[in-house]
């Protein structure tokens, strides 16, 4: 079994090696974000029923779902923003499982799912500093989302630019080109990764727990 998976992820052919790499690390991370969803929206709804609830994930002062599931944020577009991963990642799971089946799909759809992830990232990382600078306490599984929706959004982009789905000019295609074949995009993503477990440690790594 081990040796099946060795060889899938170790494909002679550098683009279907890449792909599985891609699609994969898109279906781990969509399900891991699906989860975290799924936990955020139960506790939205023991919120609304109490707004005092001790919740399974509240540690201390800082770690504590129950203060930022209370803040108005955590309710930007008038229901619980766990609900968009409700919708959102059985979508992205379902397209990992098609592109590791090798399966392609036409440019203006995946160009459409870089907007929609894009979208989706922006939204997790404001959400990430309206937790870490105006709320003032963080919440684990907000903070899982953040990270599998970072790094299901650096997987996405690395295909759709290698594949030439985001409707570059030939110039800035070649660059964007050049970056990835580099990995110089994996570099960046573990650089934010890494930012932002220090900007947690530095202001809070003495009241985590």
């Amino acid at each position: 079994m081990f040796h099946k998976i060795k060889e899938f992820f170790t494909h002679e052919d550098k683009n279907i090696r890449d792909d599985r790499w891609i699609f994969a690390s898109m279906l781990i991370g969509a399900i891991f974000s699906l989860i975290a969803s799924f936990v955020l929206s139960v506790e939205a709804i023991e919120l609304a029923k109490n707004s005092n609830a001790v919740l399974s994930c509240n540690f201390s002062a800082v770690i504590n779902c129950a203060t930022v599931g209370n803040h108005p944020s955590a309710y930007m577009l008038g229901f619980p923003n766990s609900f968009l991963g409700l919708m959102a990642e059985p979508v992205v799971i379902t397209v990992a499982i098609a592109g590791l089946s090798r399966i392609k799909f036409k440019r203006g759809f995946m160009f459409a799912a870089q907007i929609g992830y894009t979208l989706g990232f922006l939204f997790a990382l404001t959400l990430f500093y309206i937790s870490y600078n105006i709320i003032g306490a963080l919440c684990p599984w907000c903070l899982l989302v953040t990270a599998t929706t970072t790094f299901v959004w650096f997987a996405i982009t690395r295909y759709n630019i290698r594949e030439g789905n985001l409707y570059l000019s030939d110039k800035a295609s070649k660059i964007a080109r050049s970056f990835v074949e580099k990995d110089y995009d994996k570099l960046l993503l573990v650089g934010i990764l890494v930012l932002l477990v220090v900007l947690i440690i530095v202001k809070y790594g003495a009241h985590l727990f």
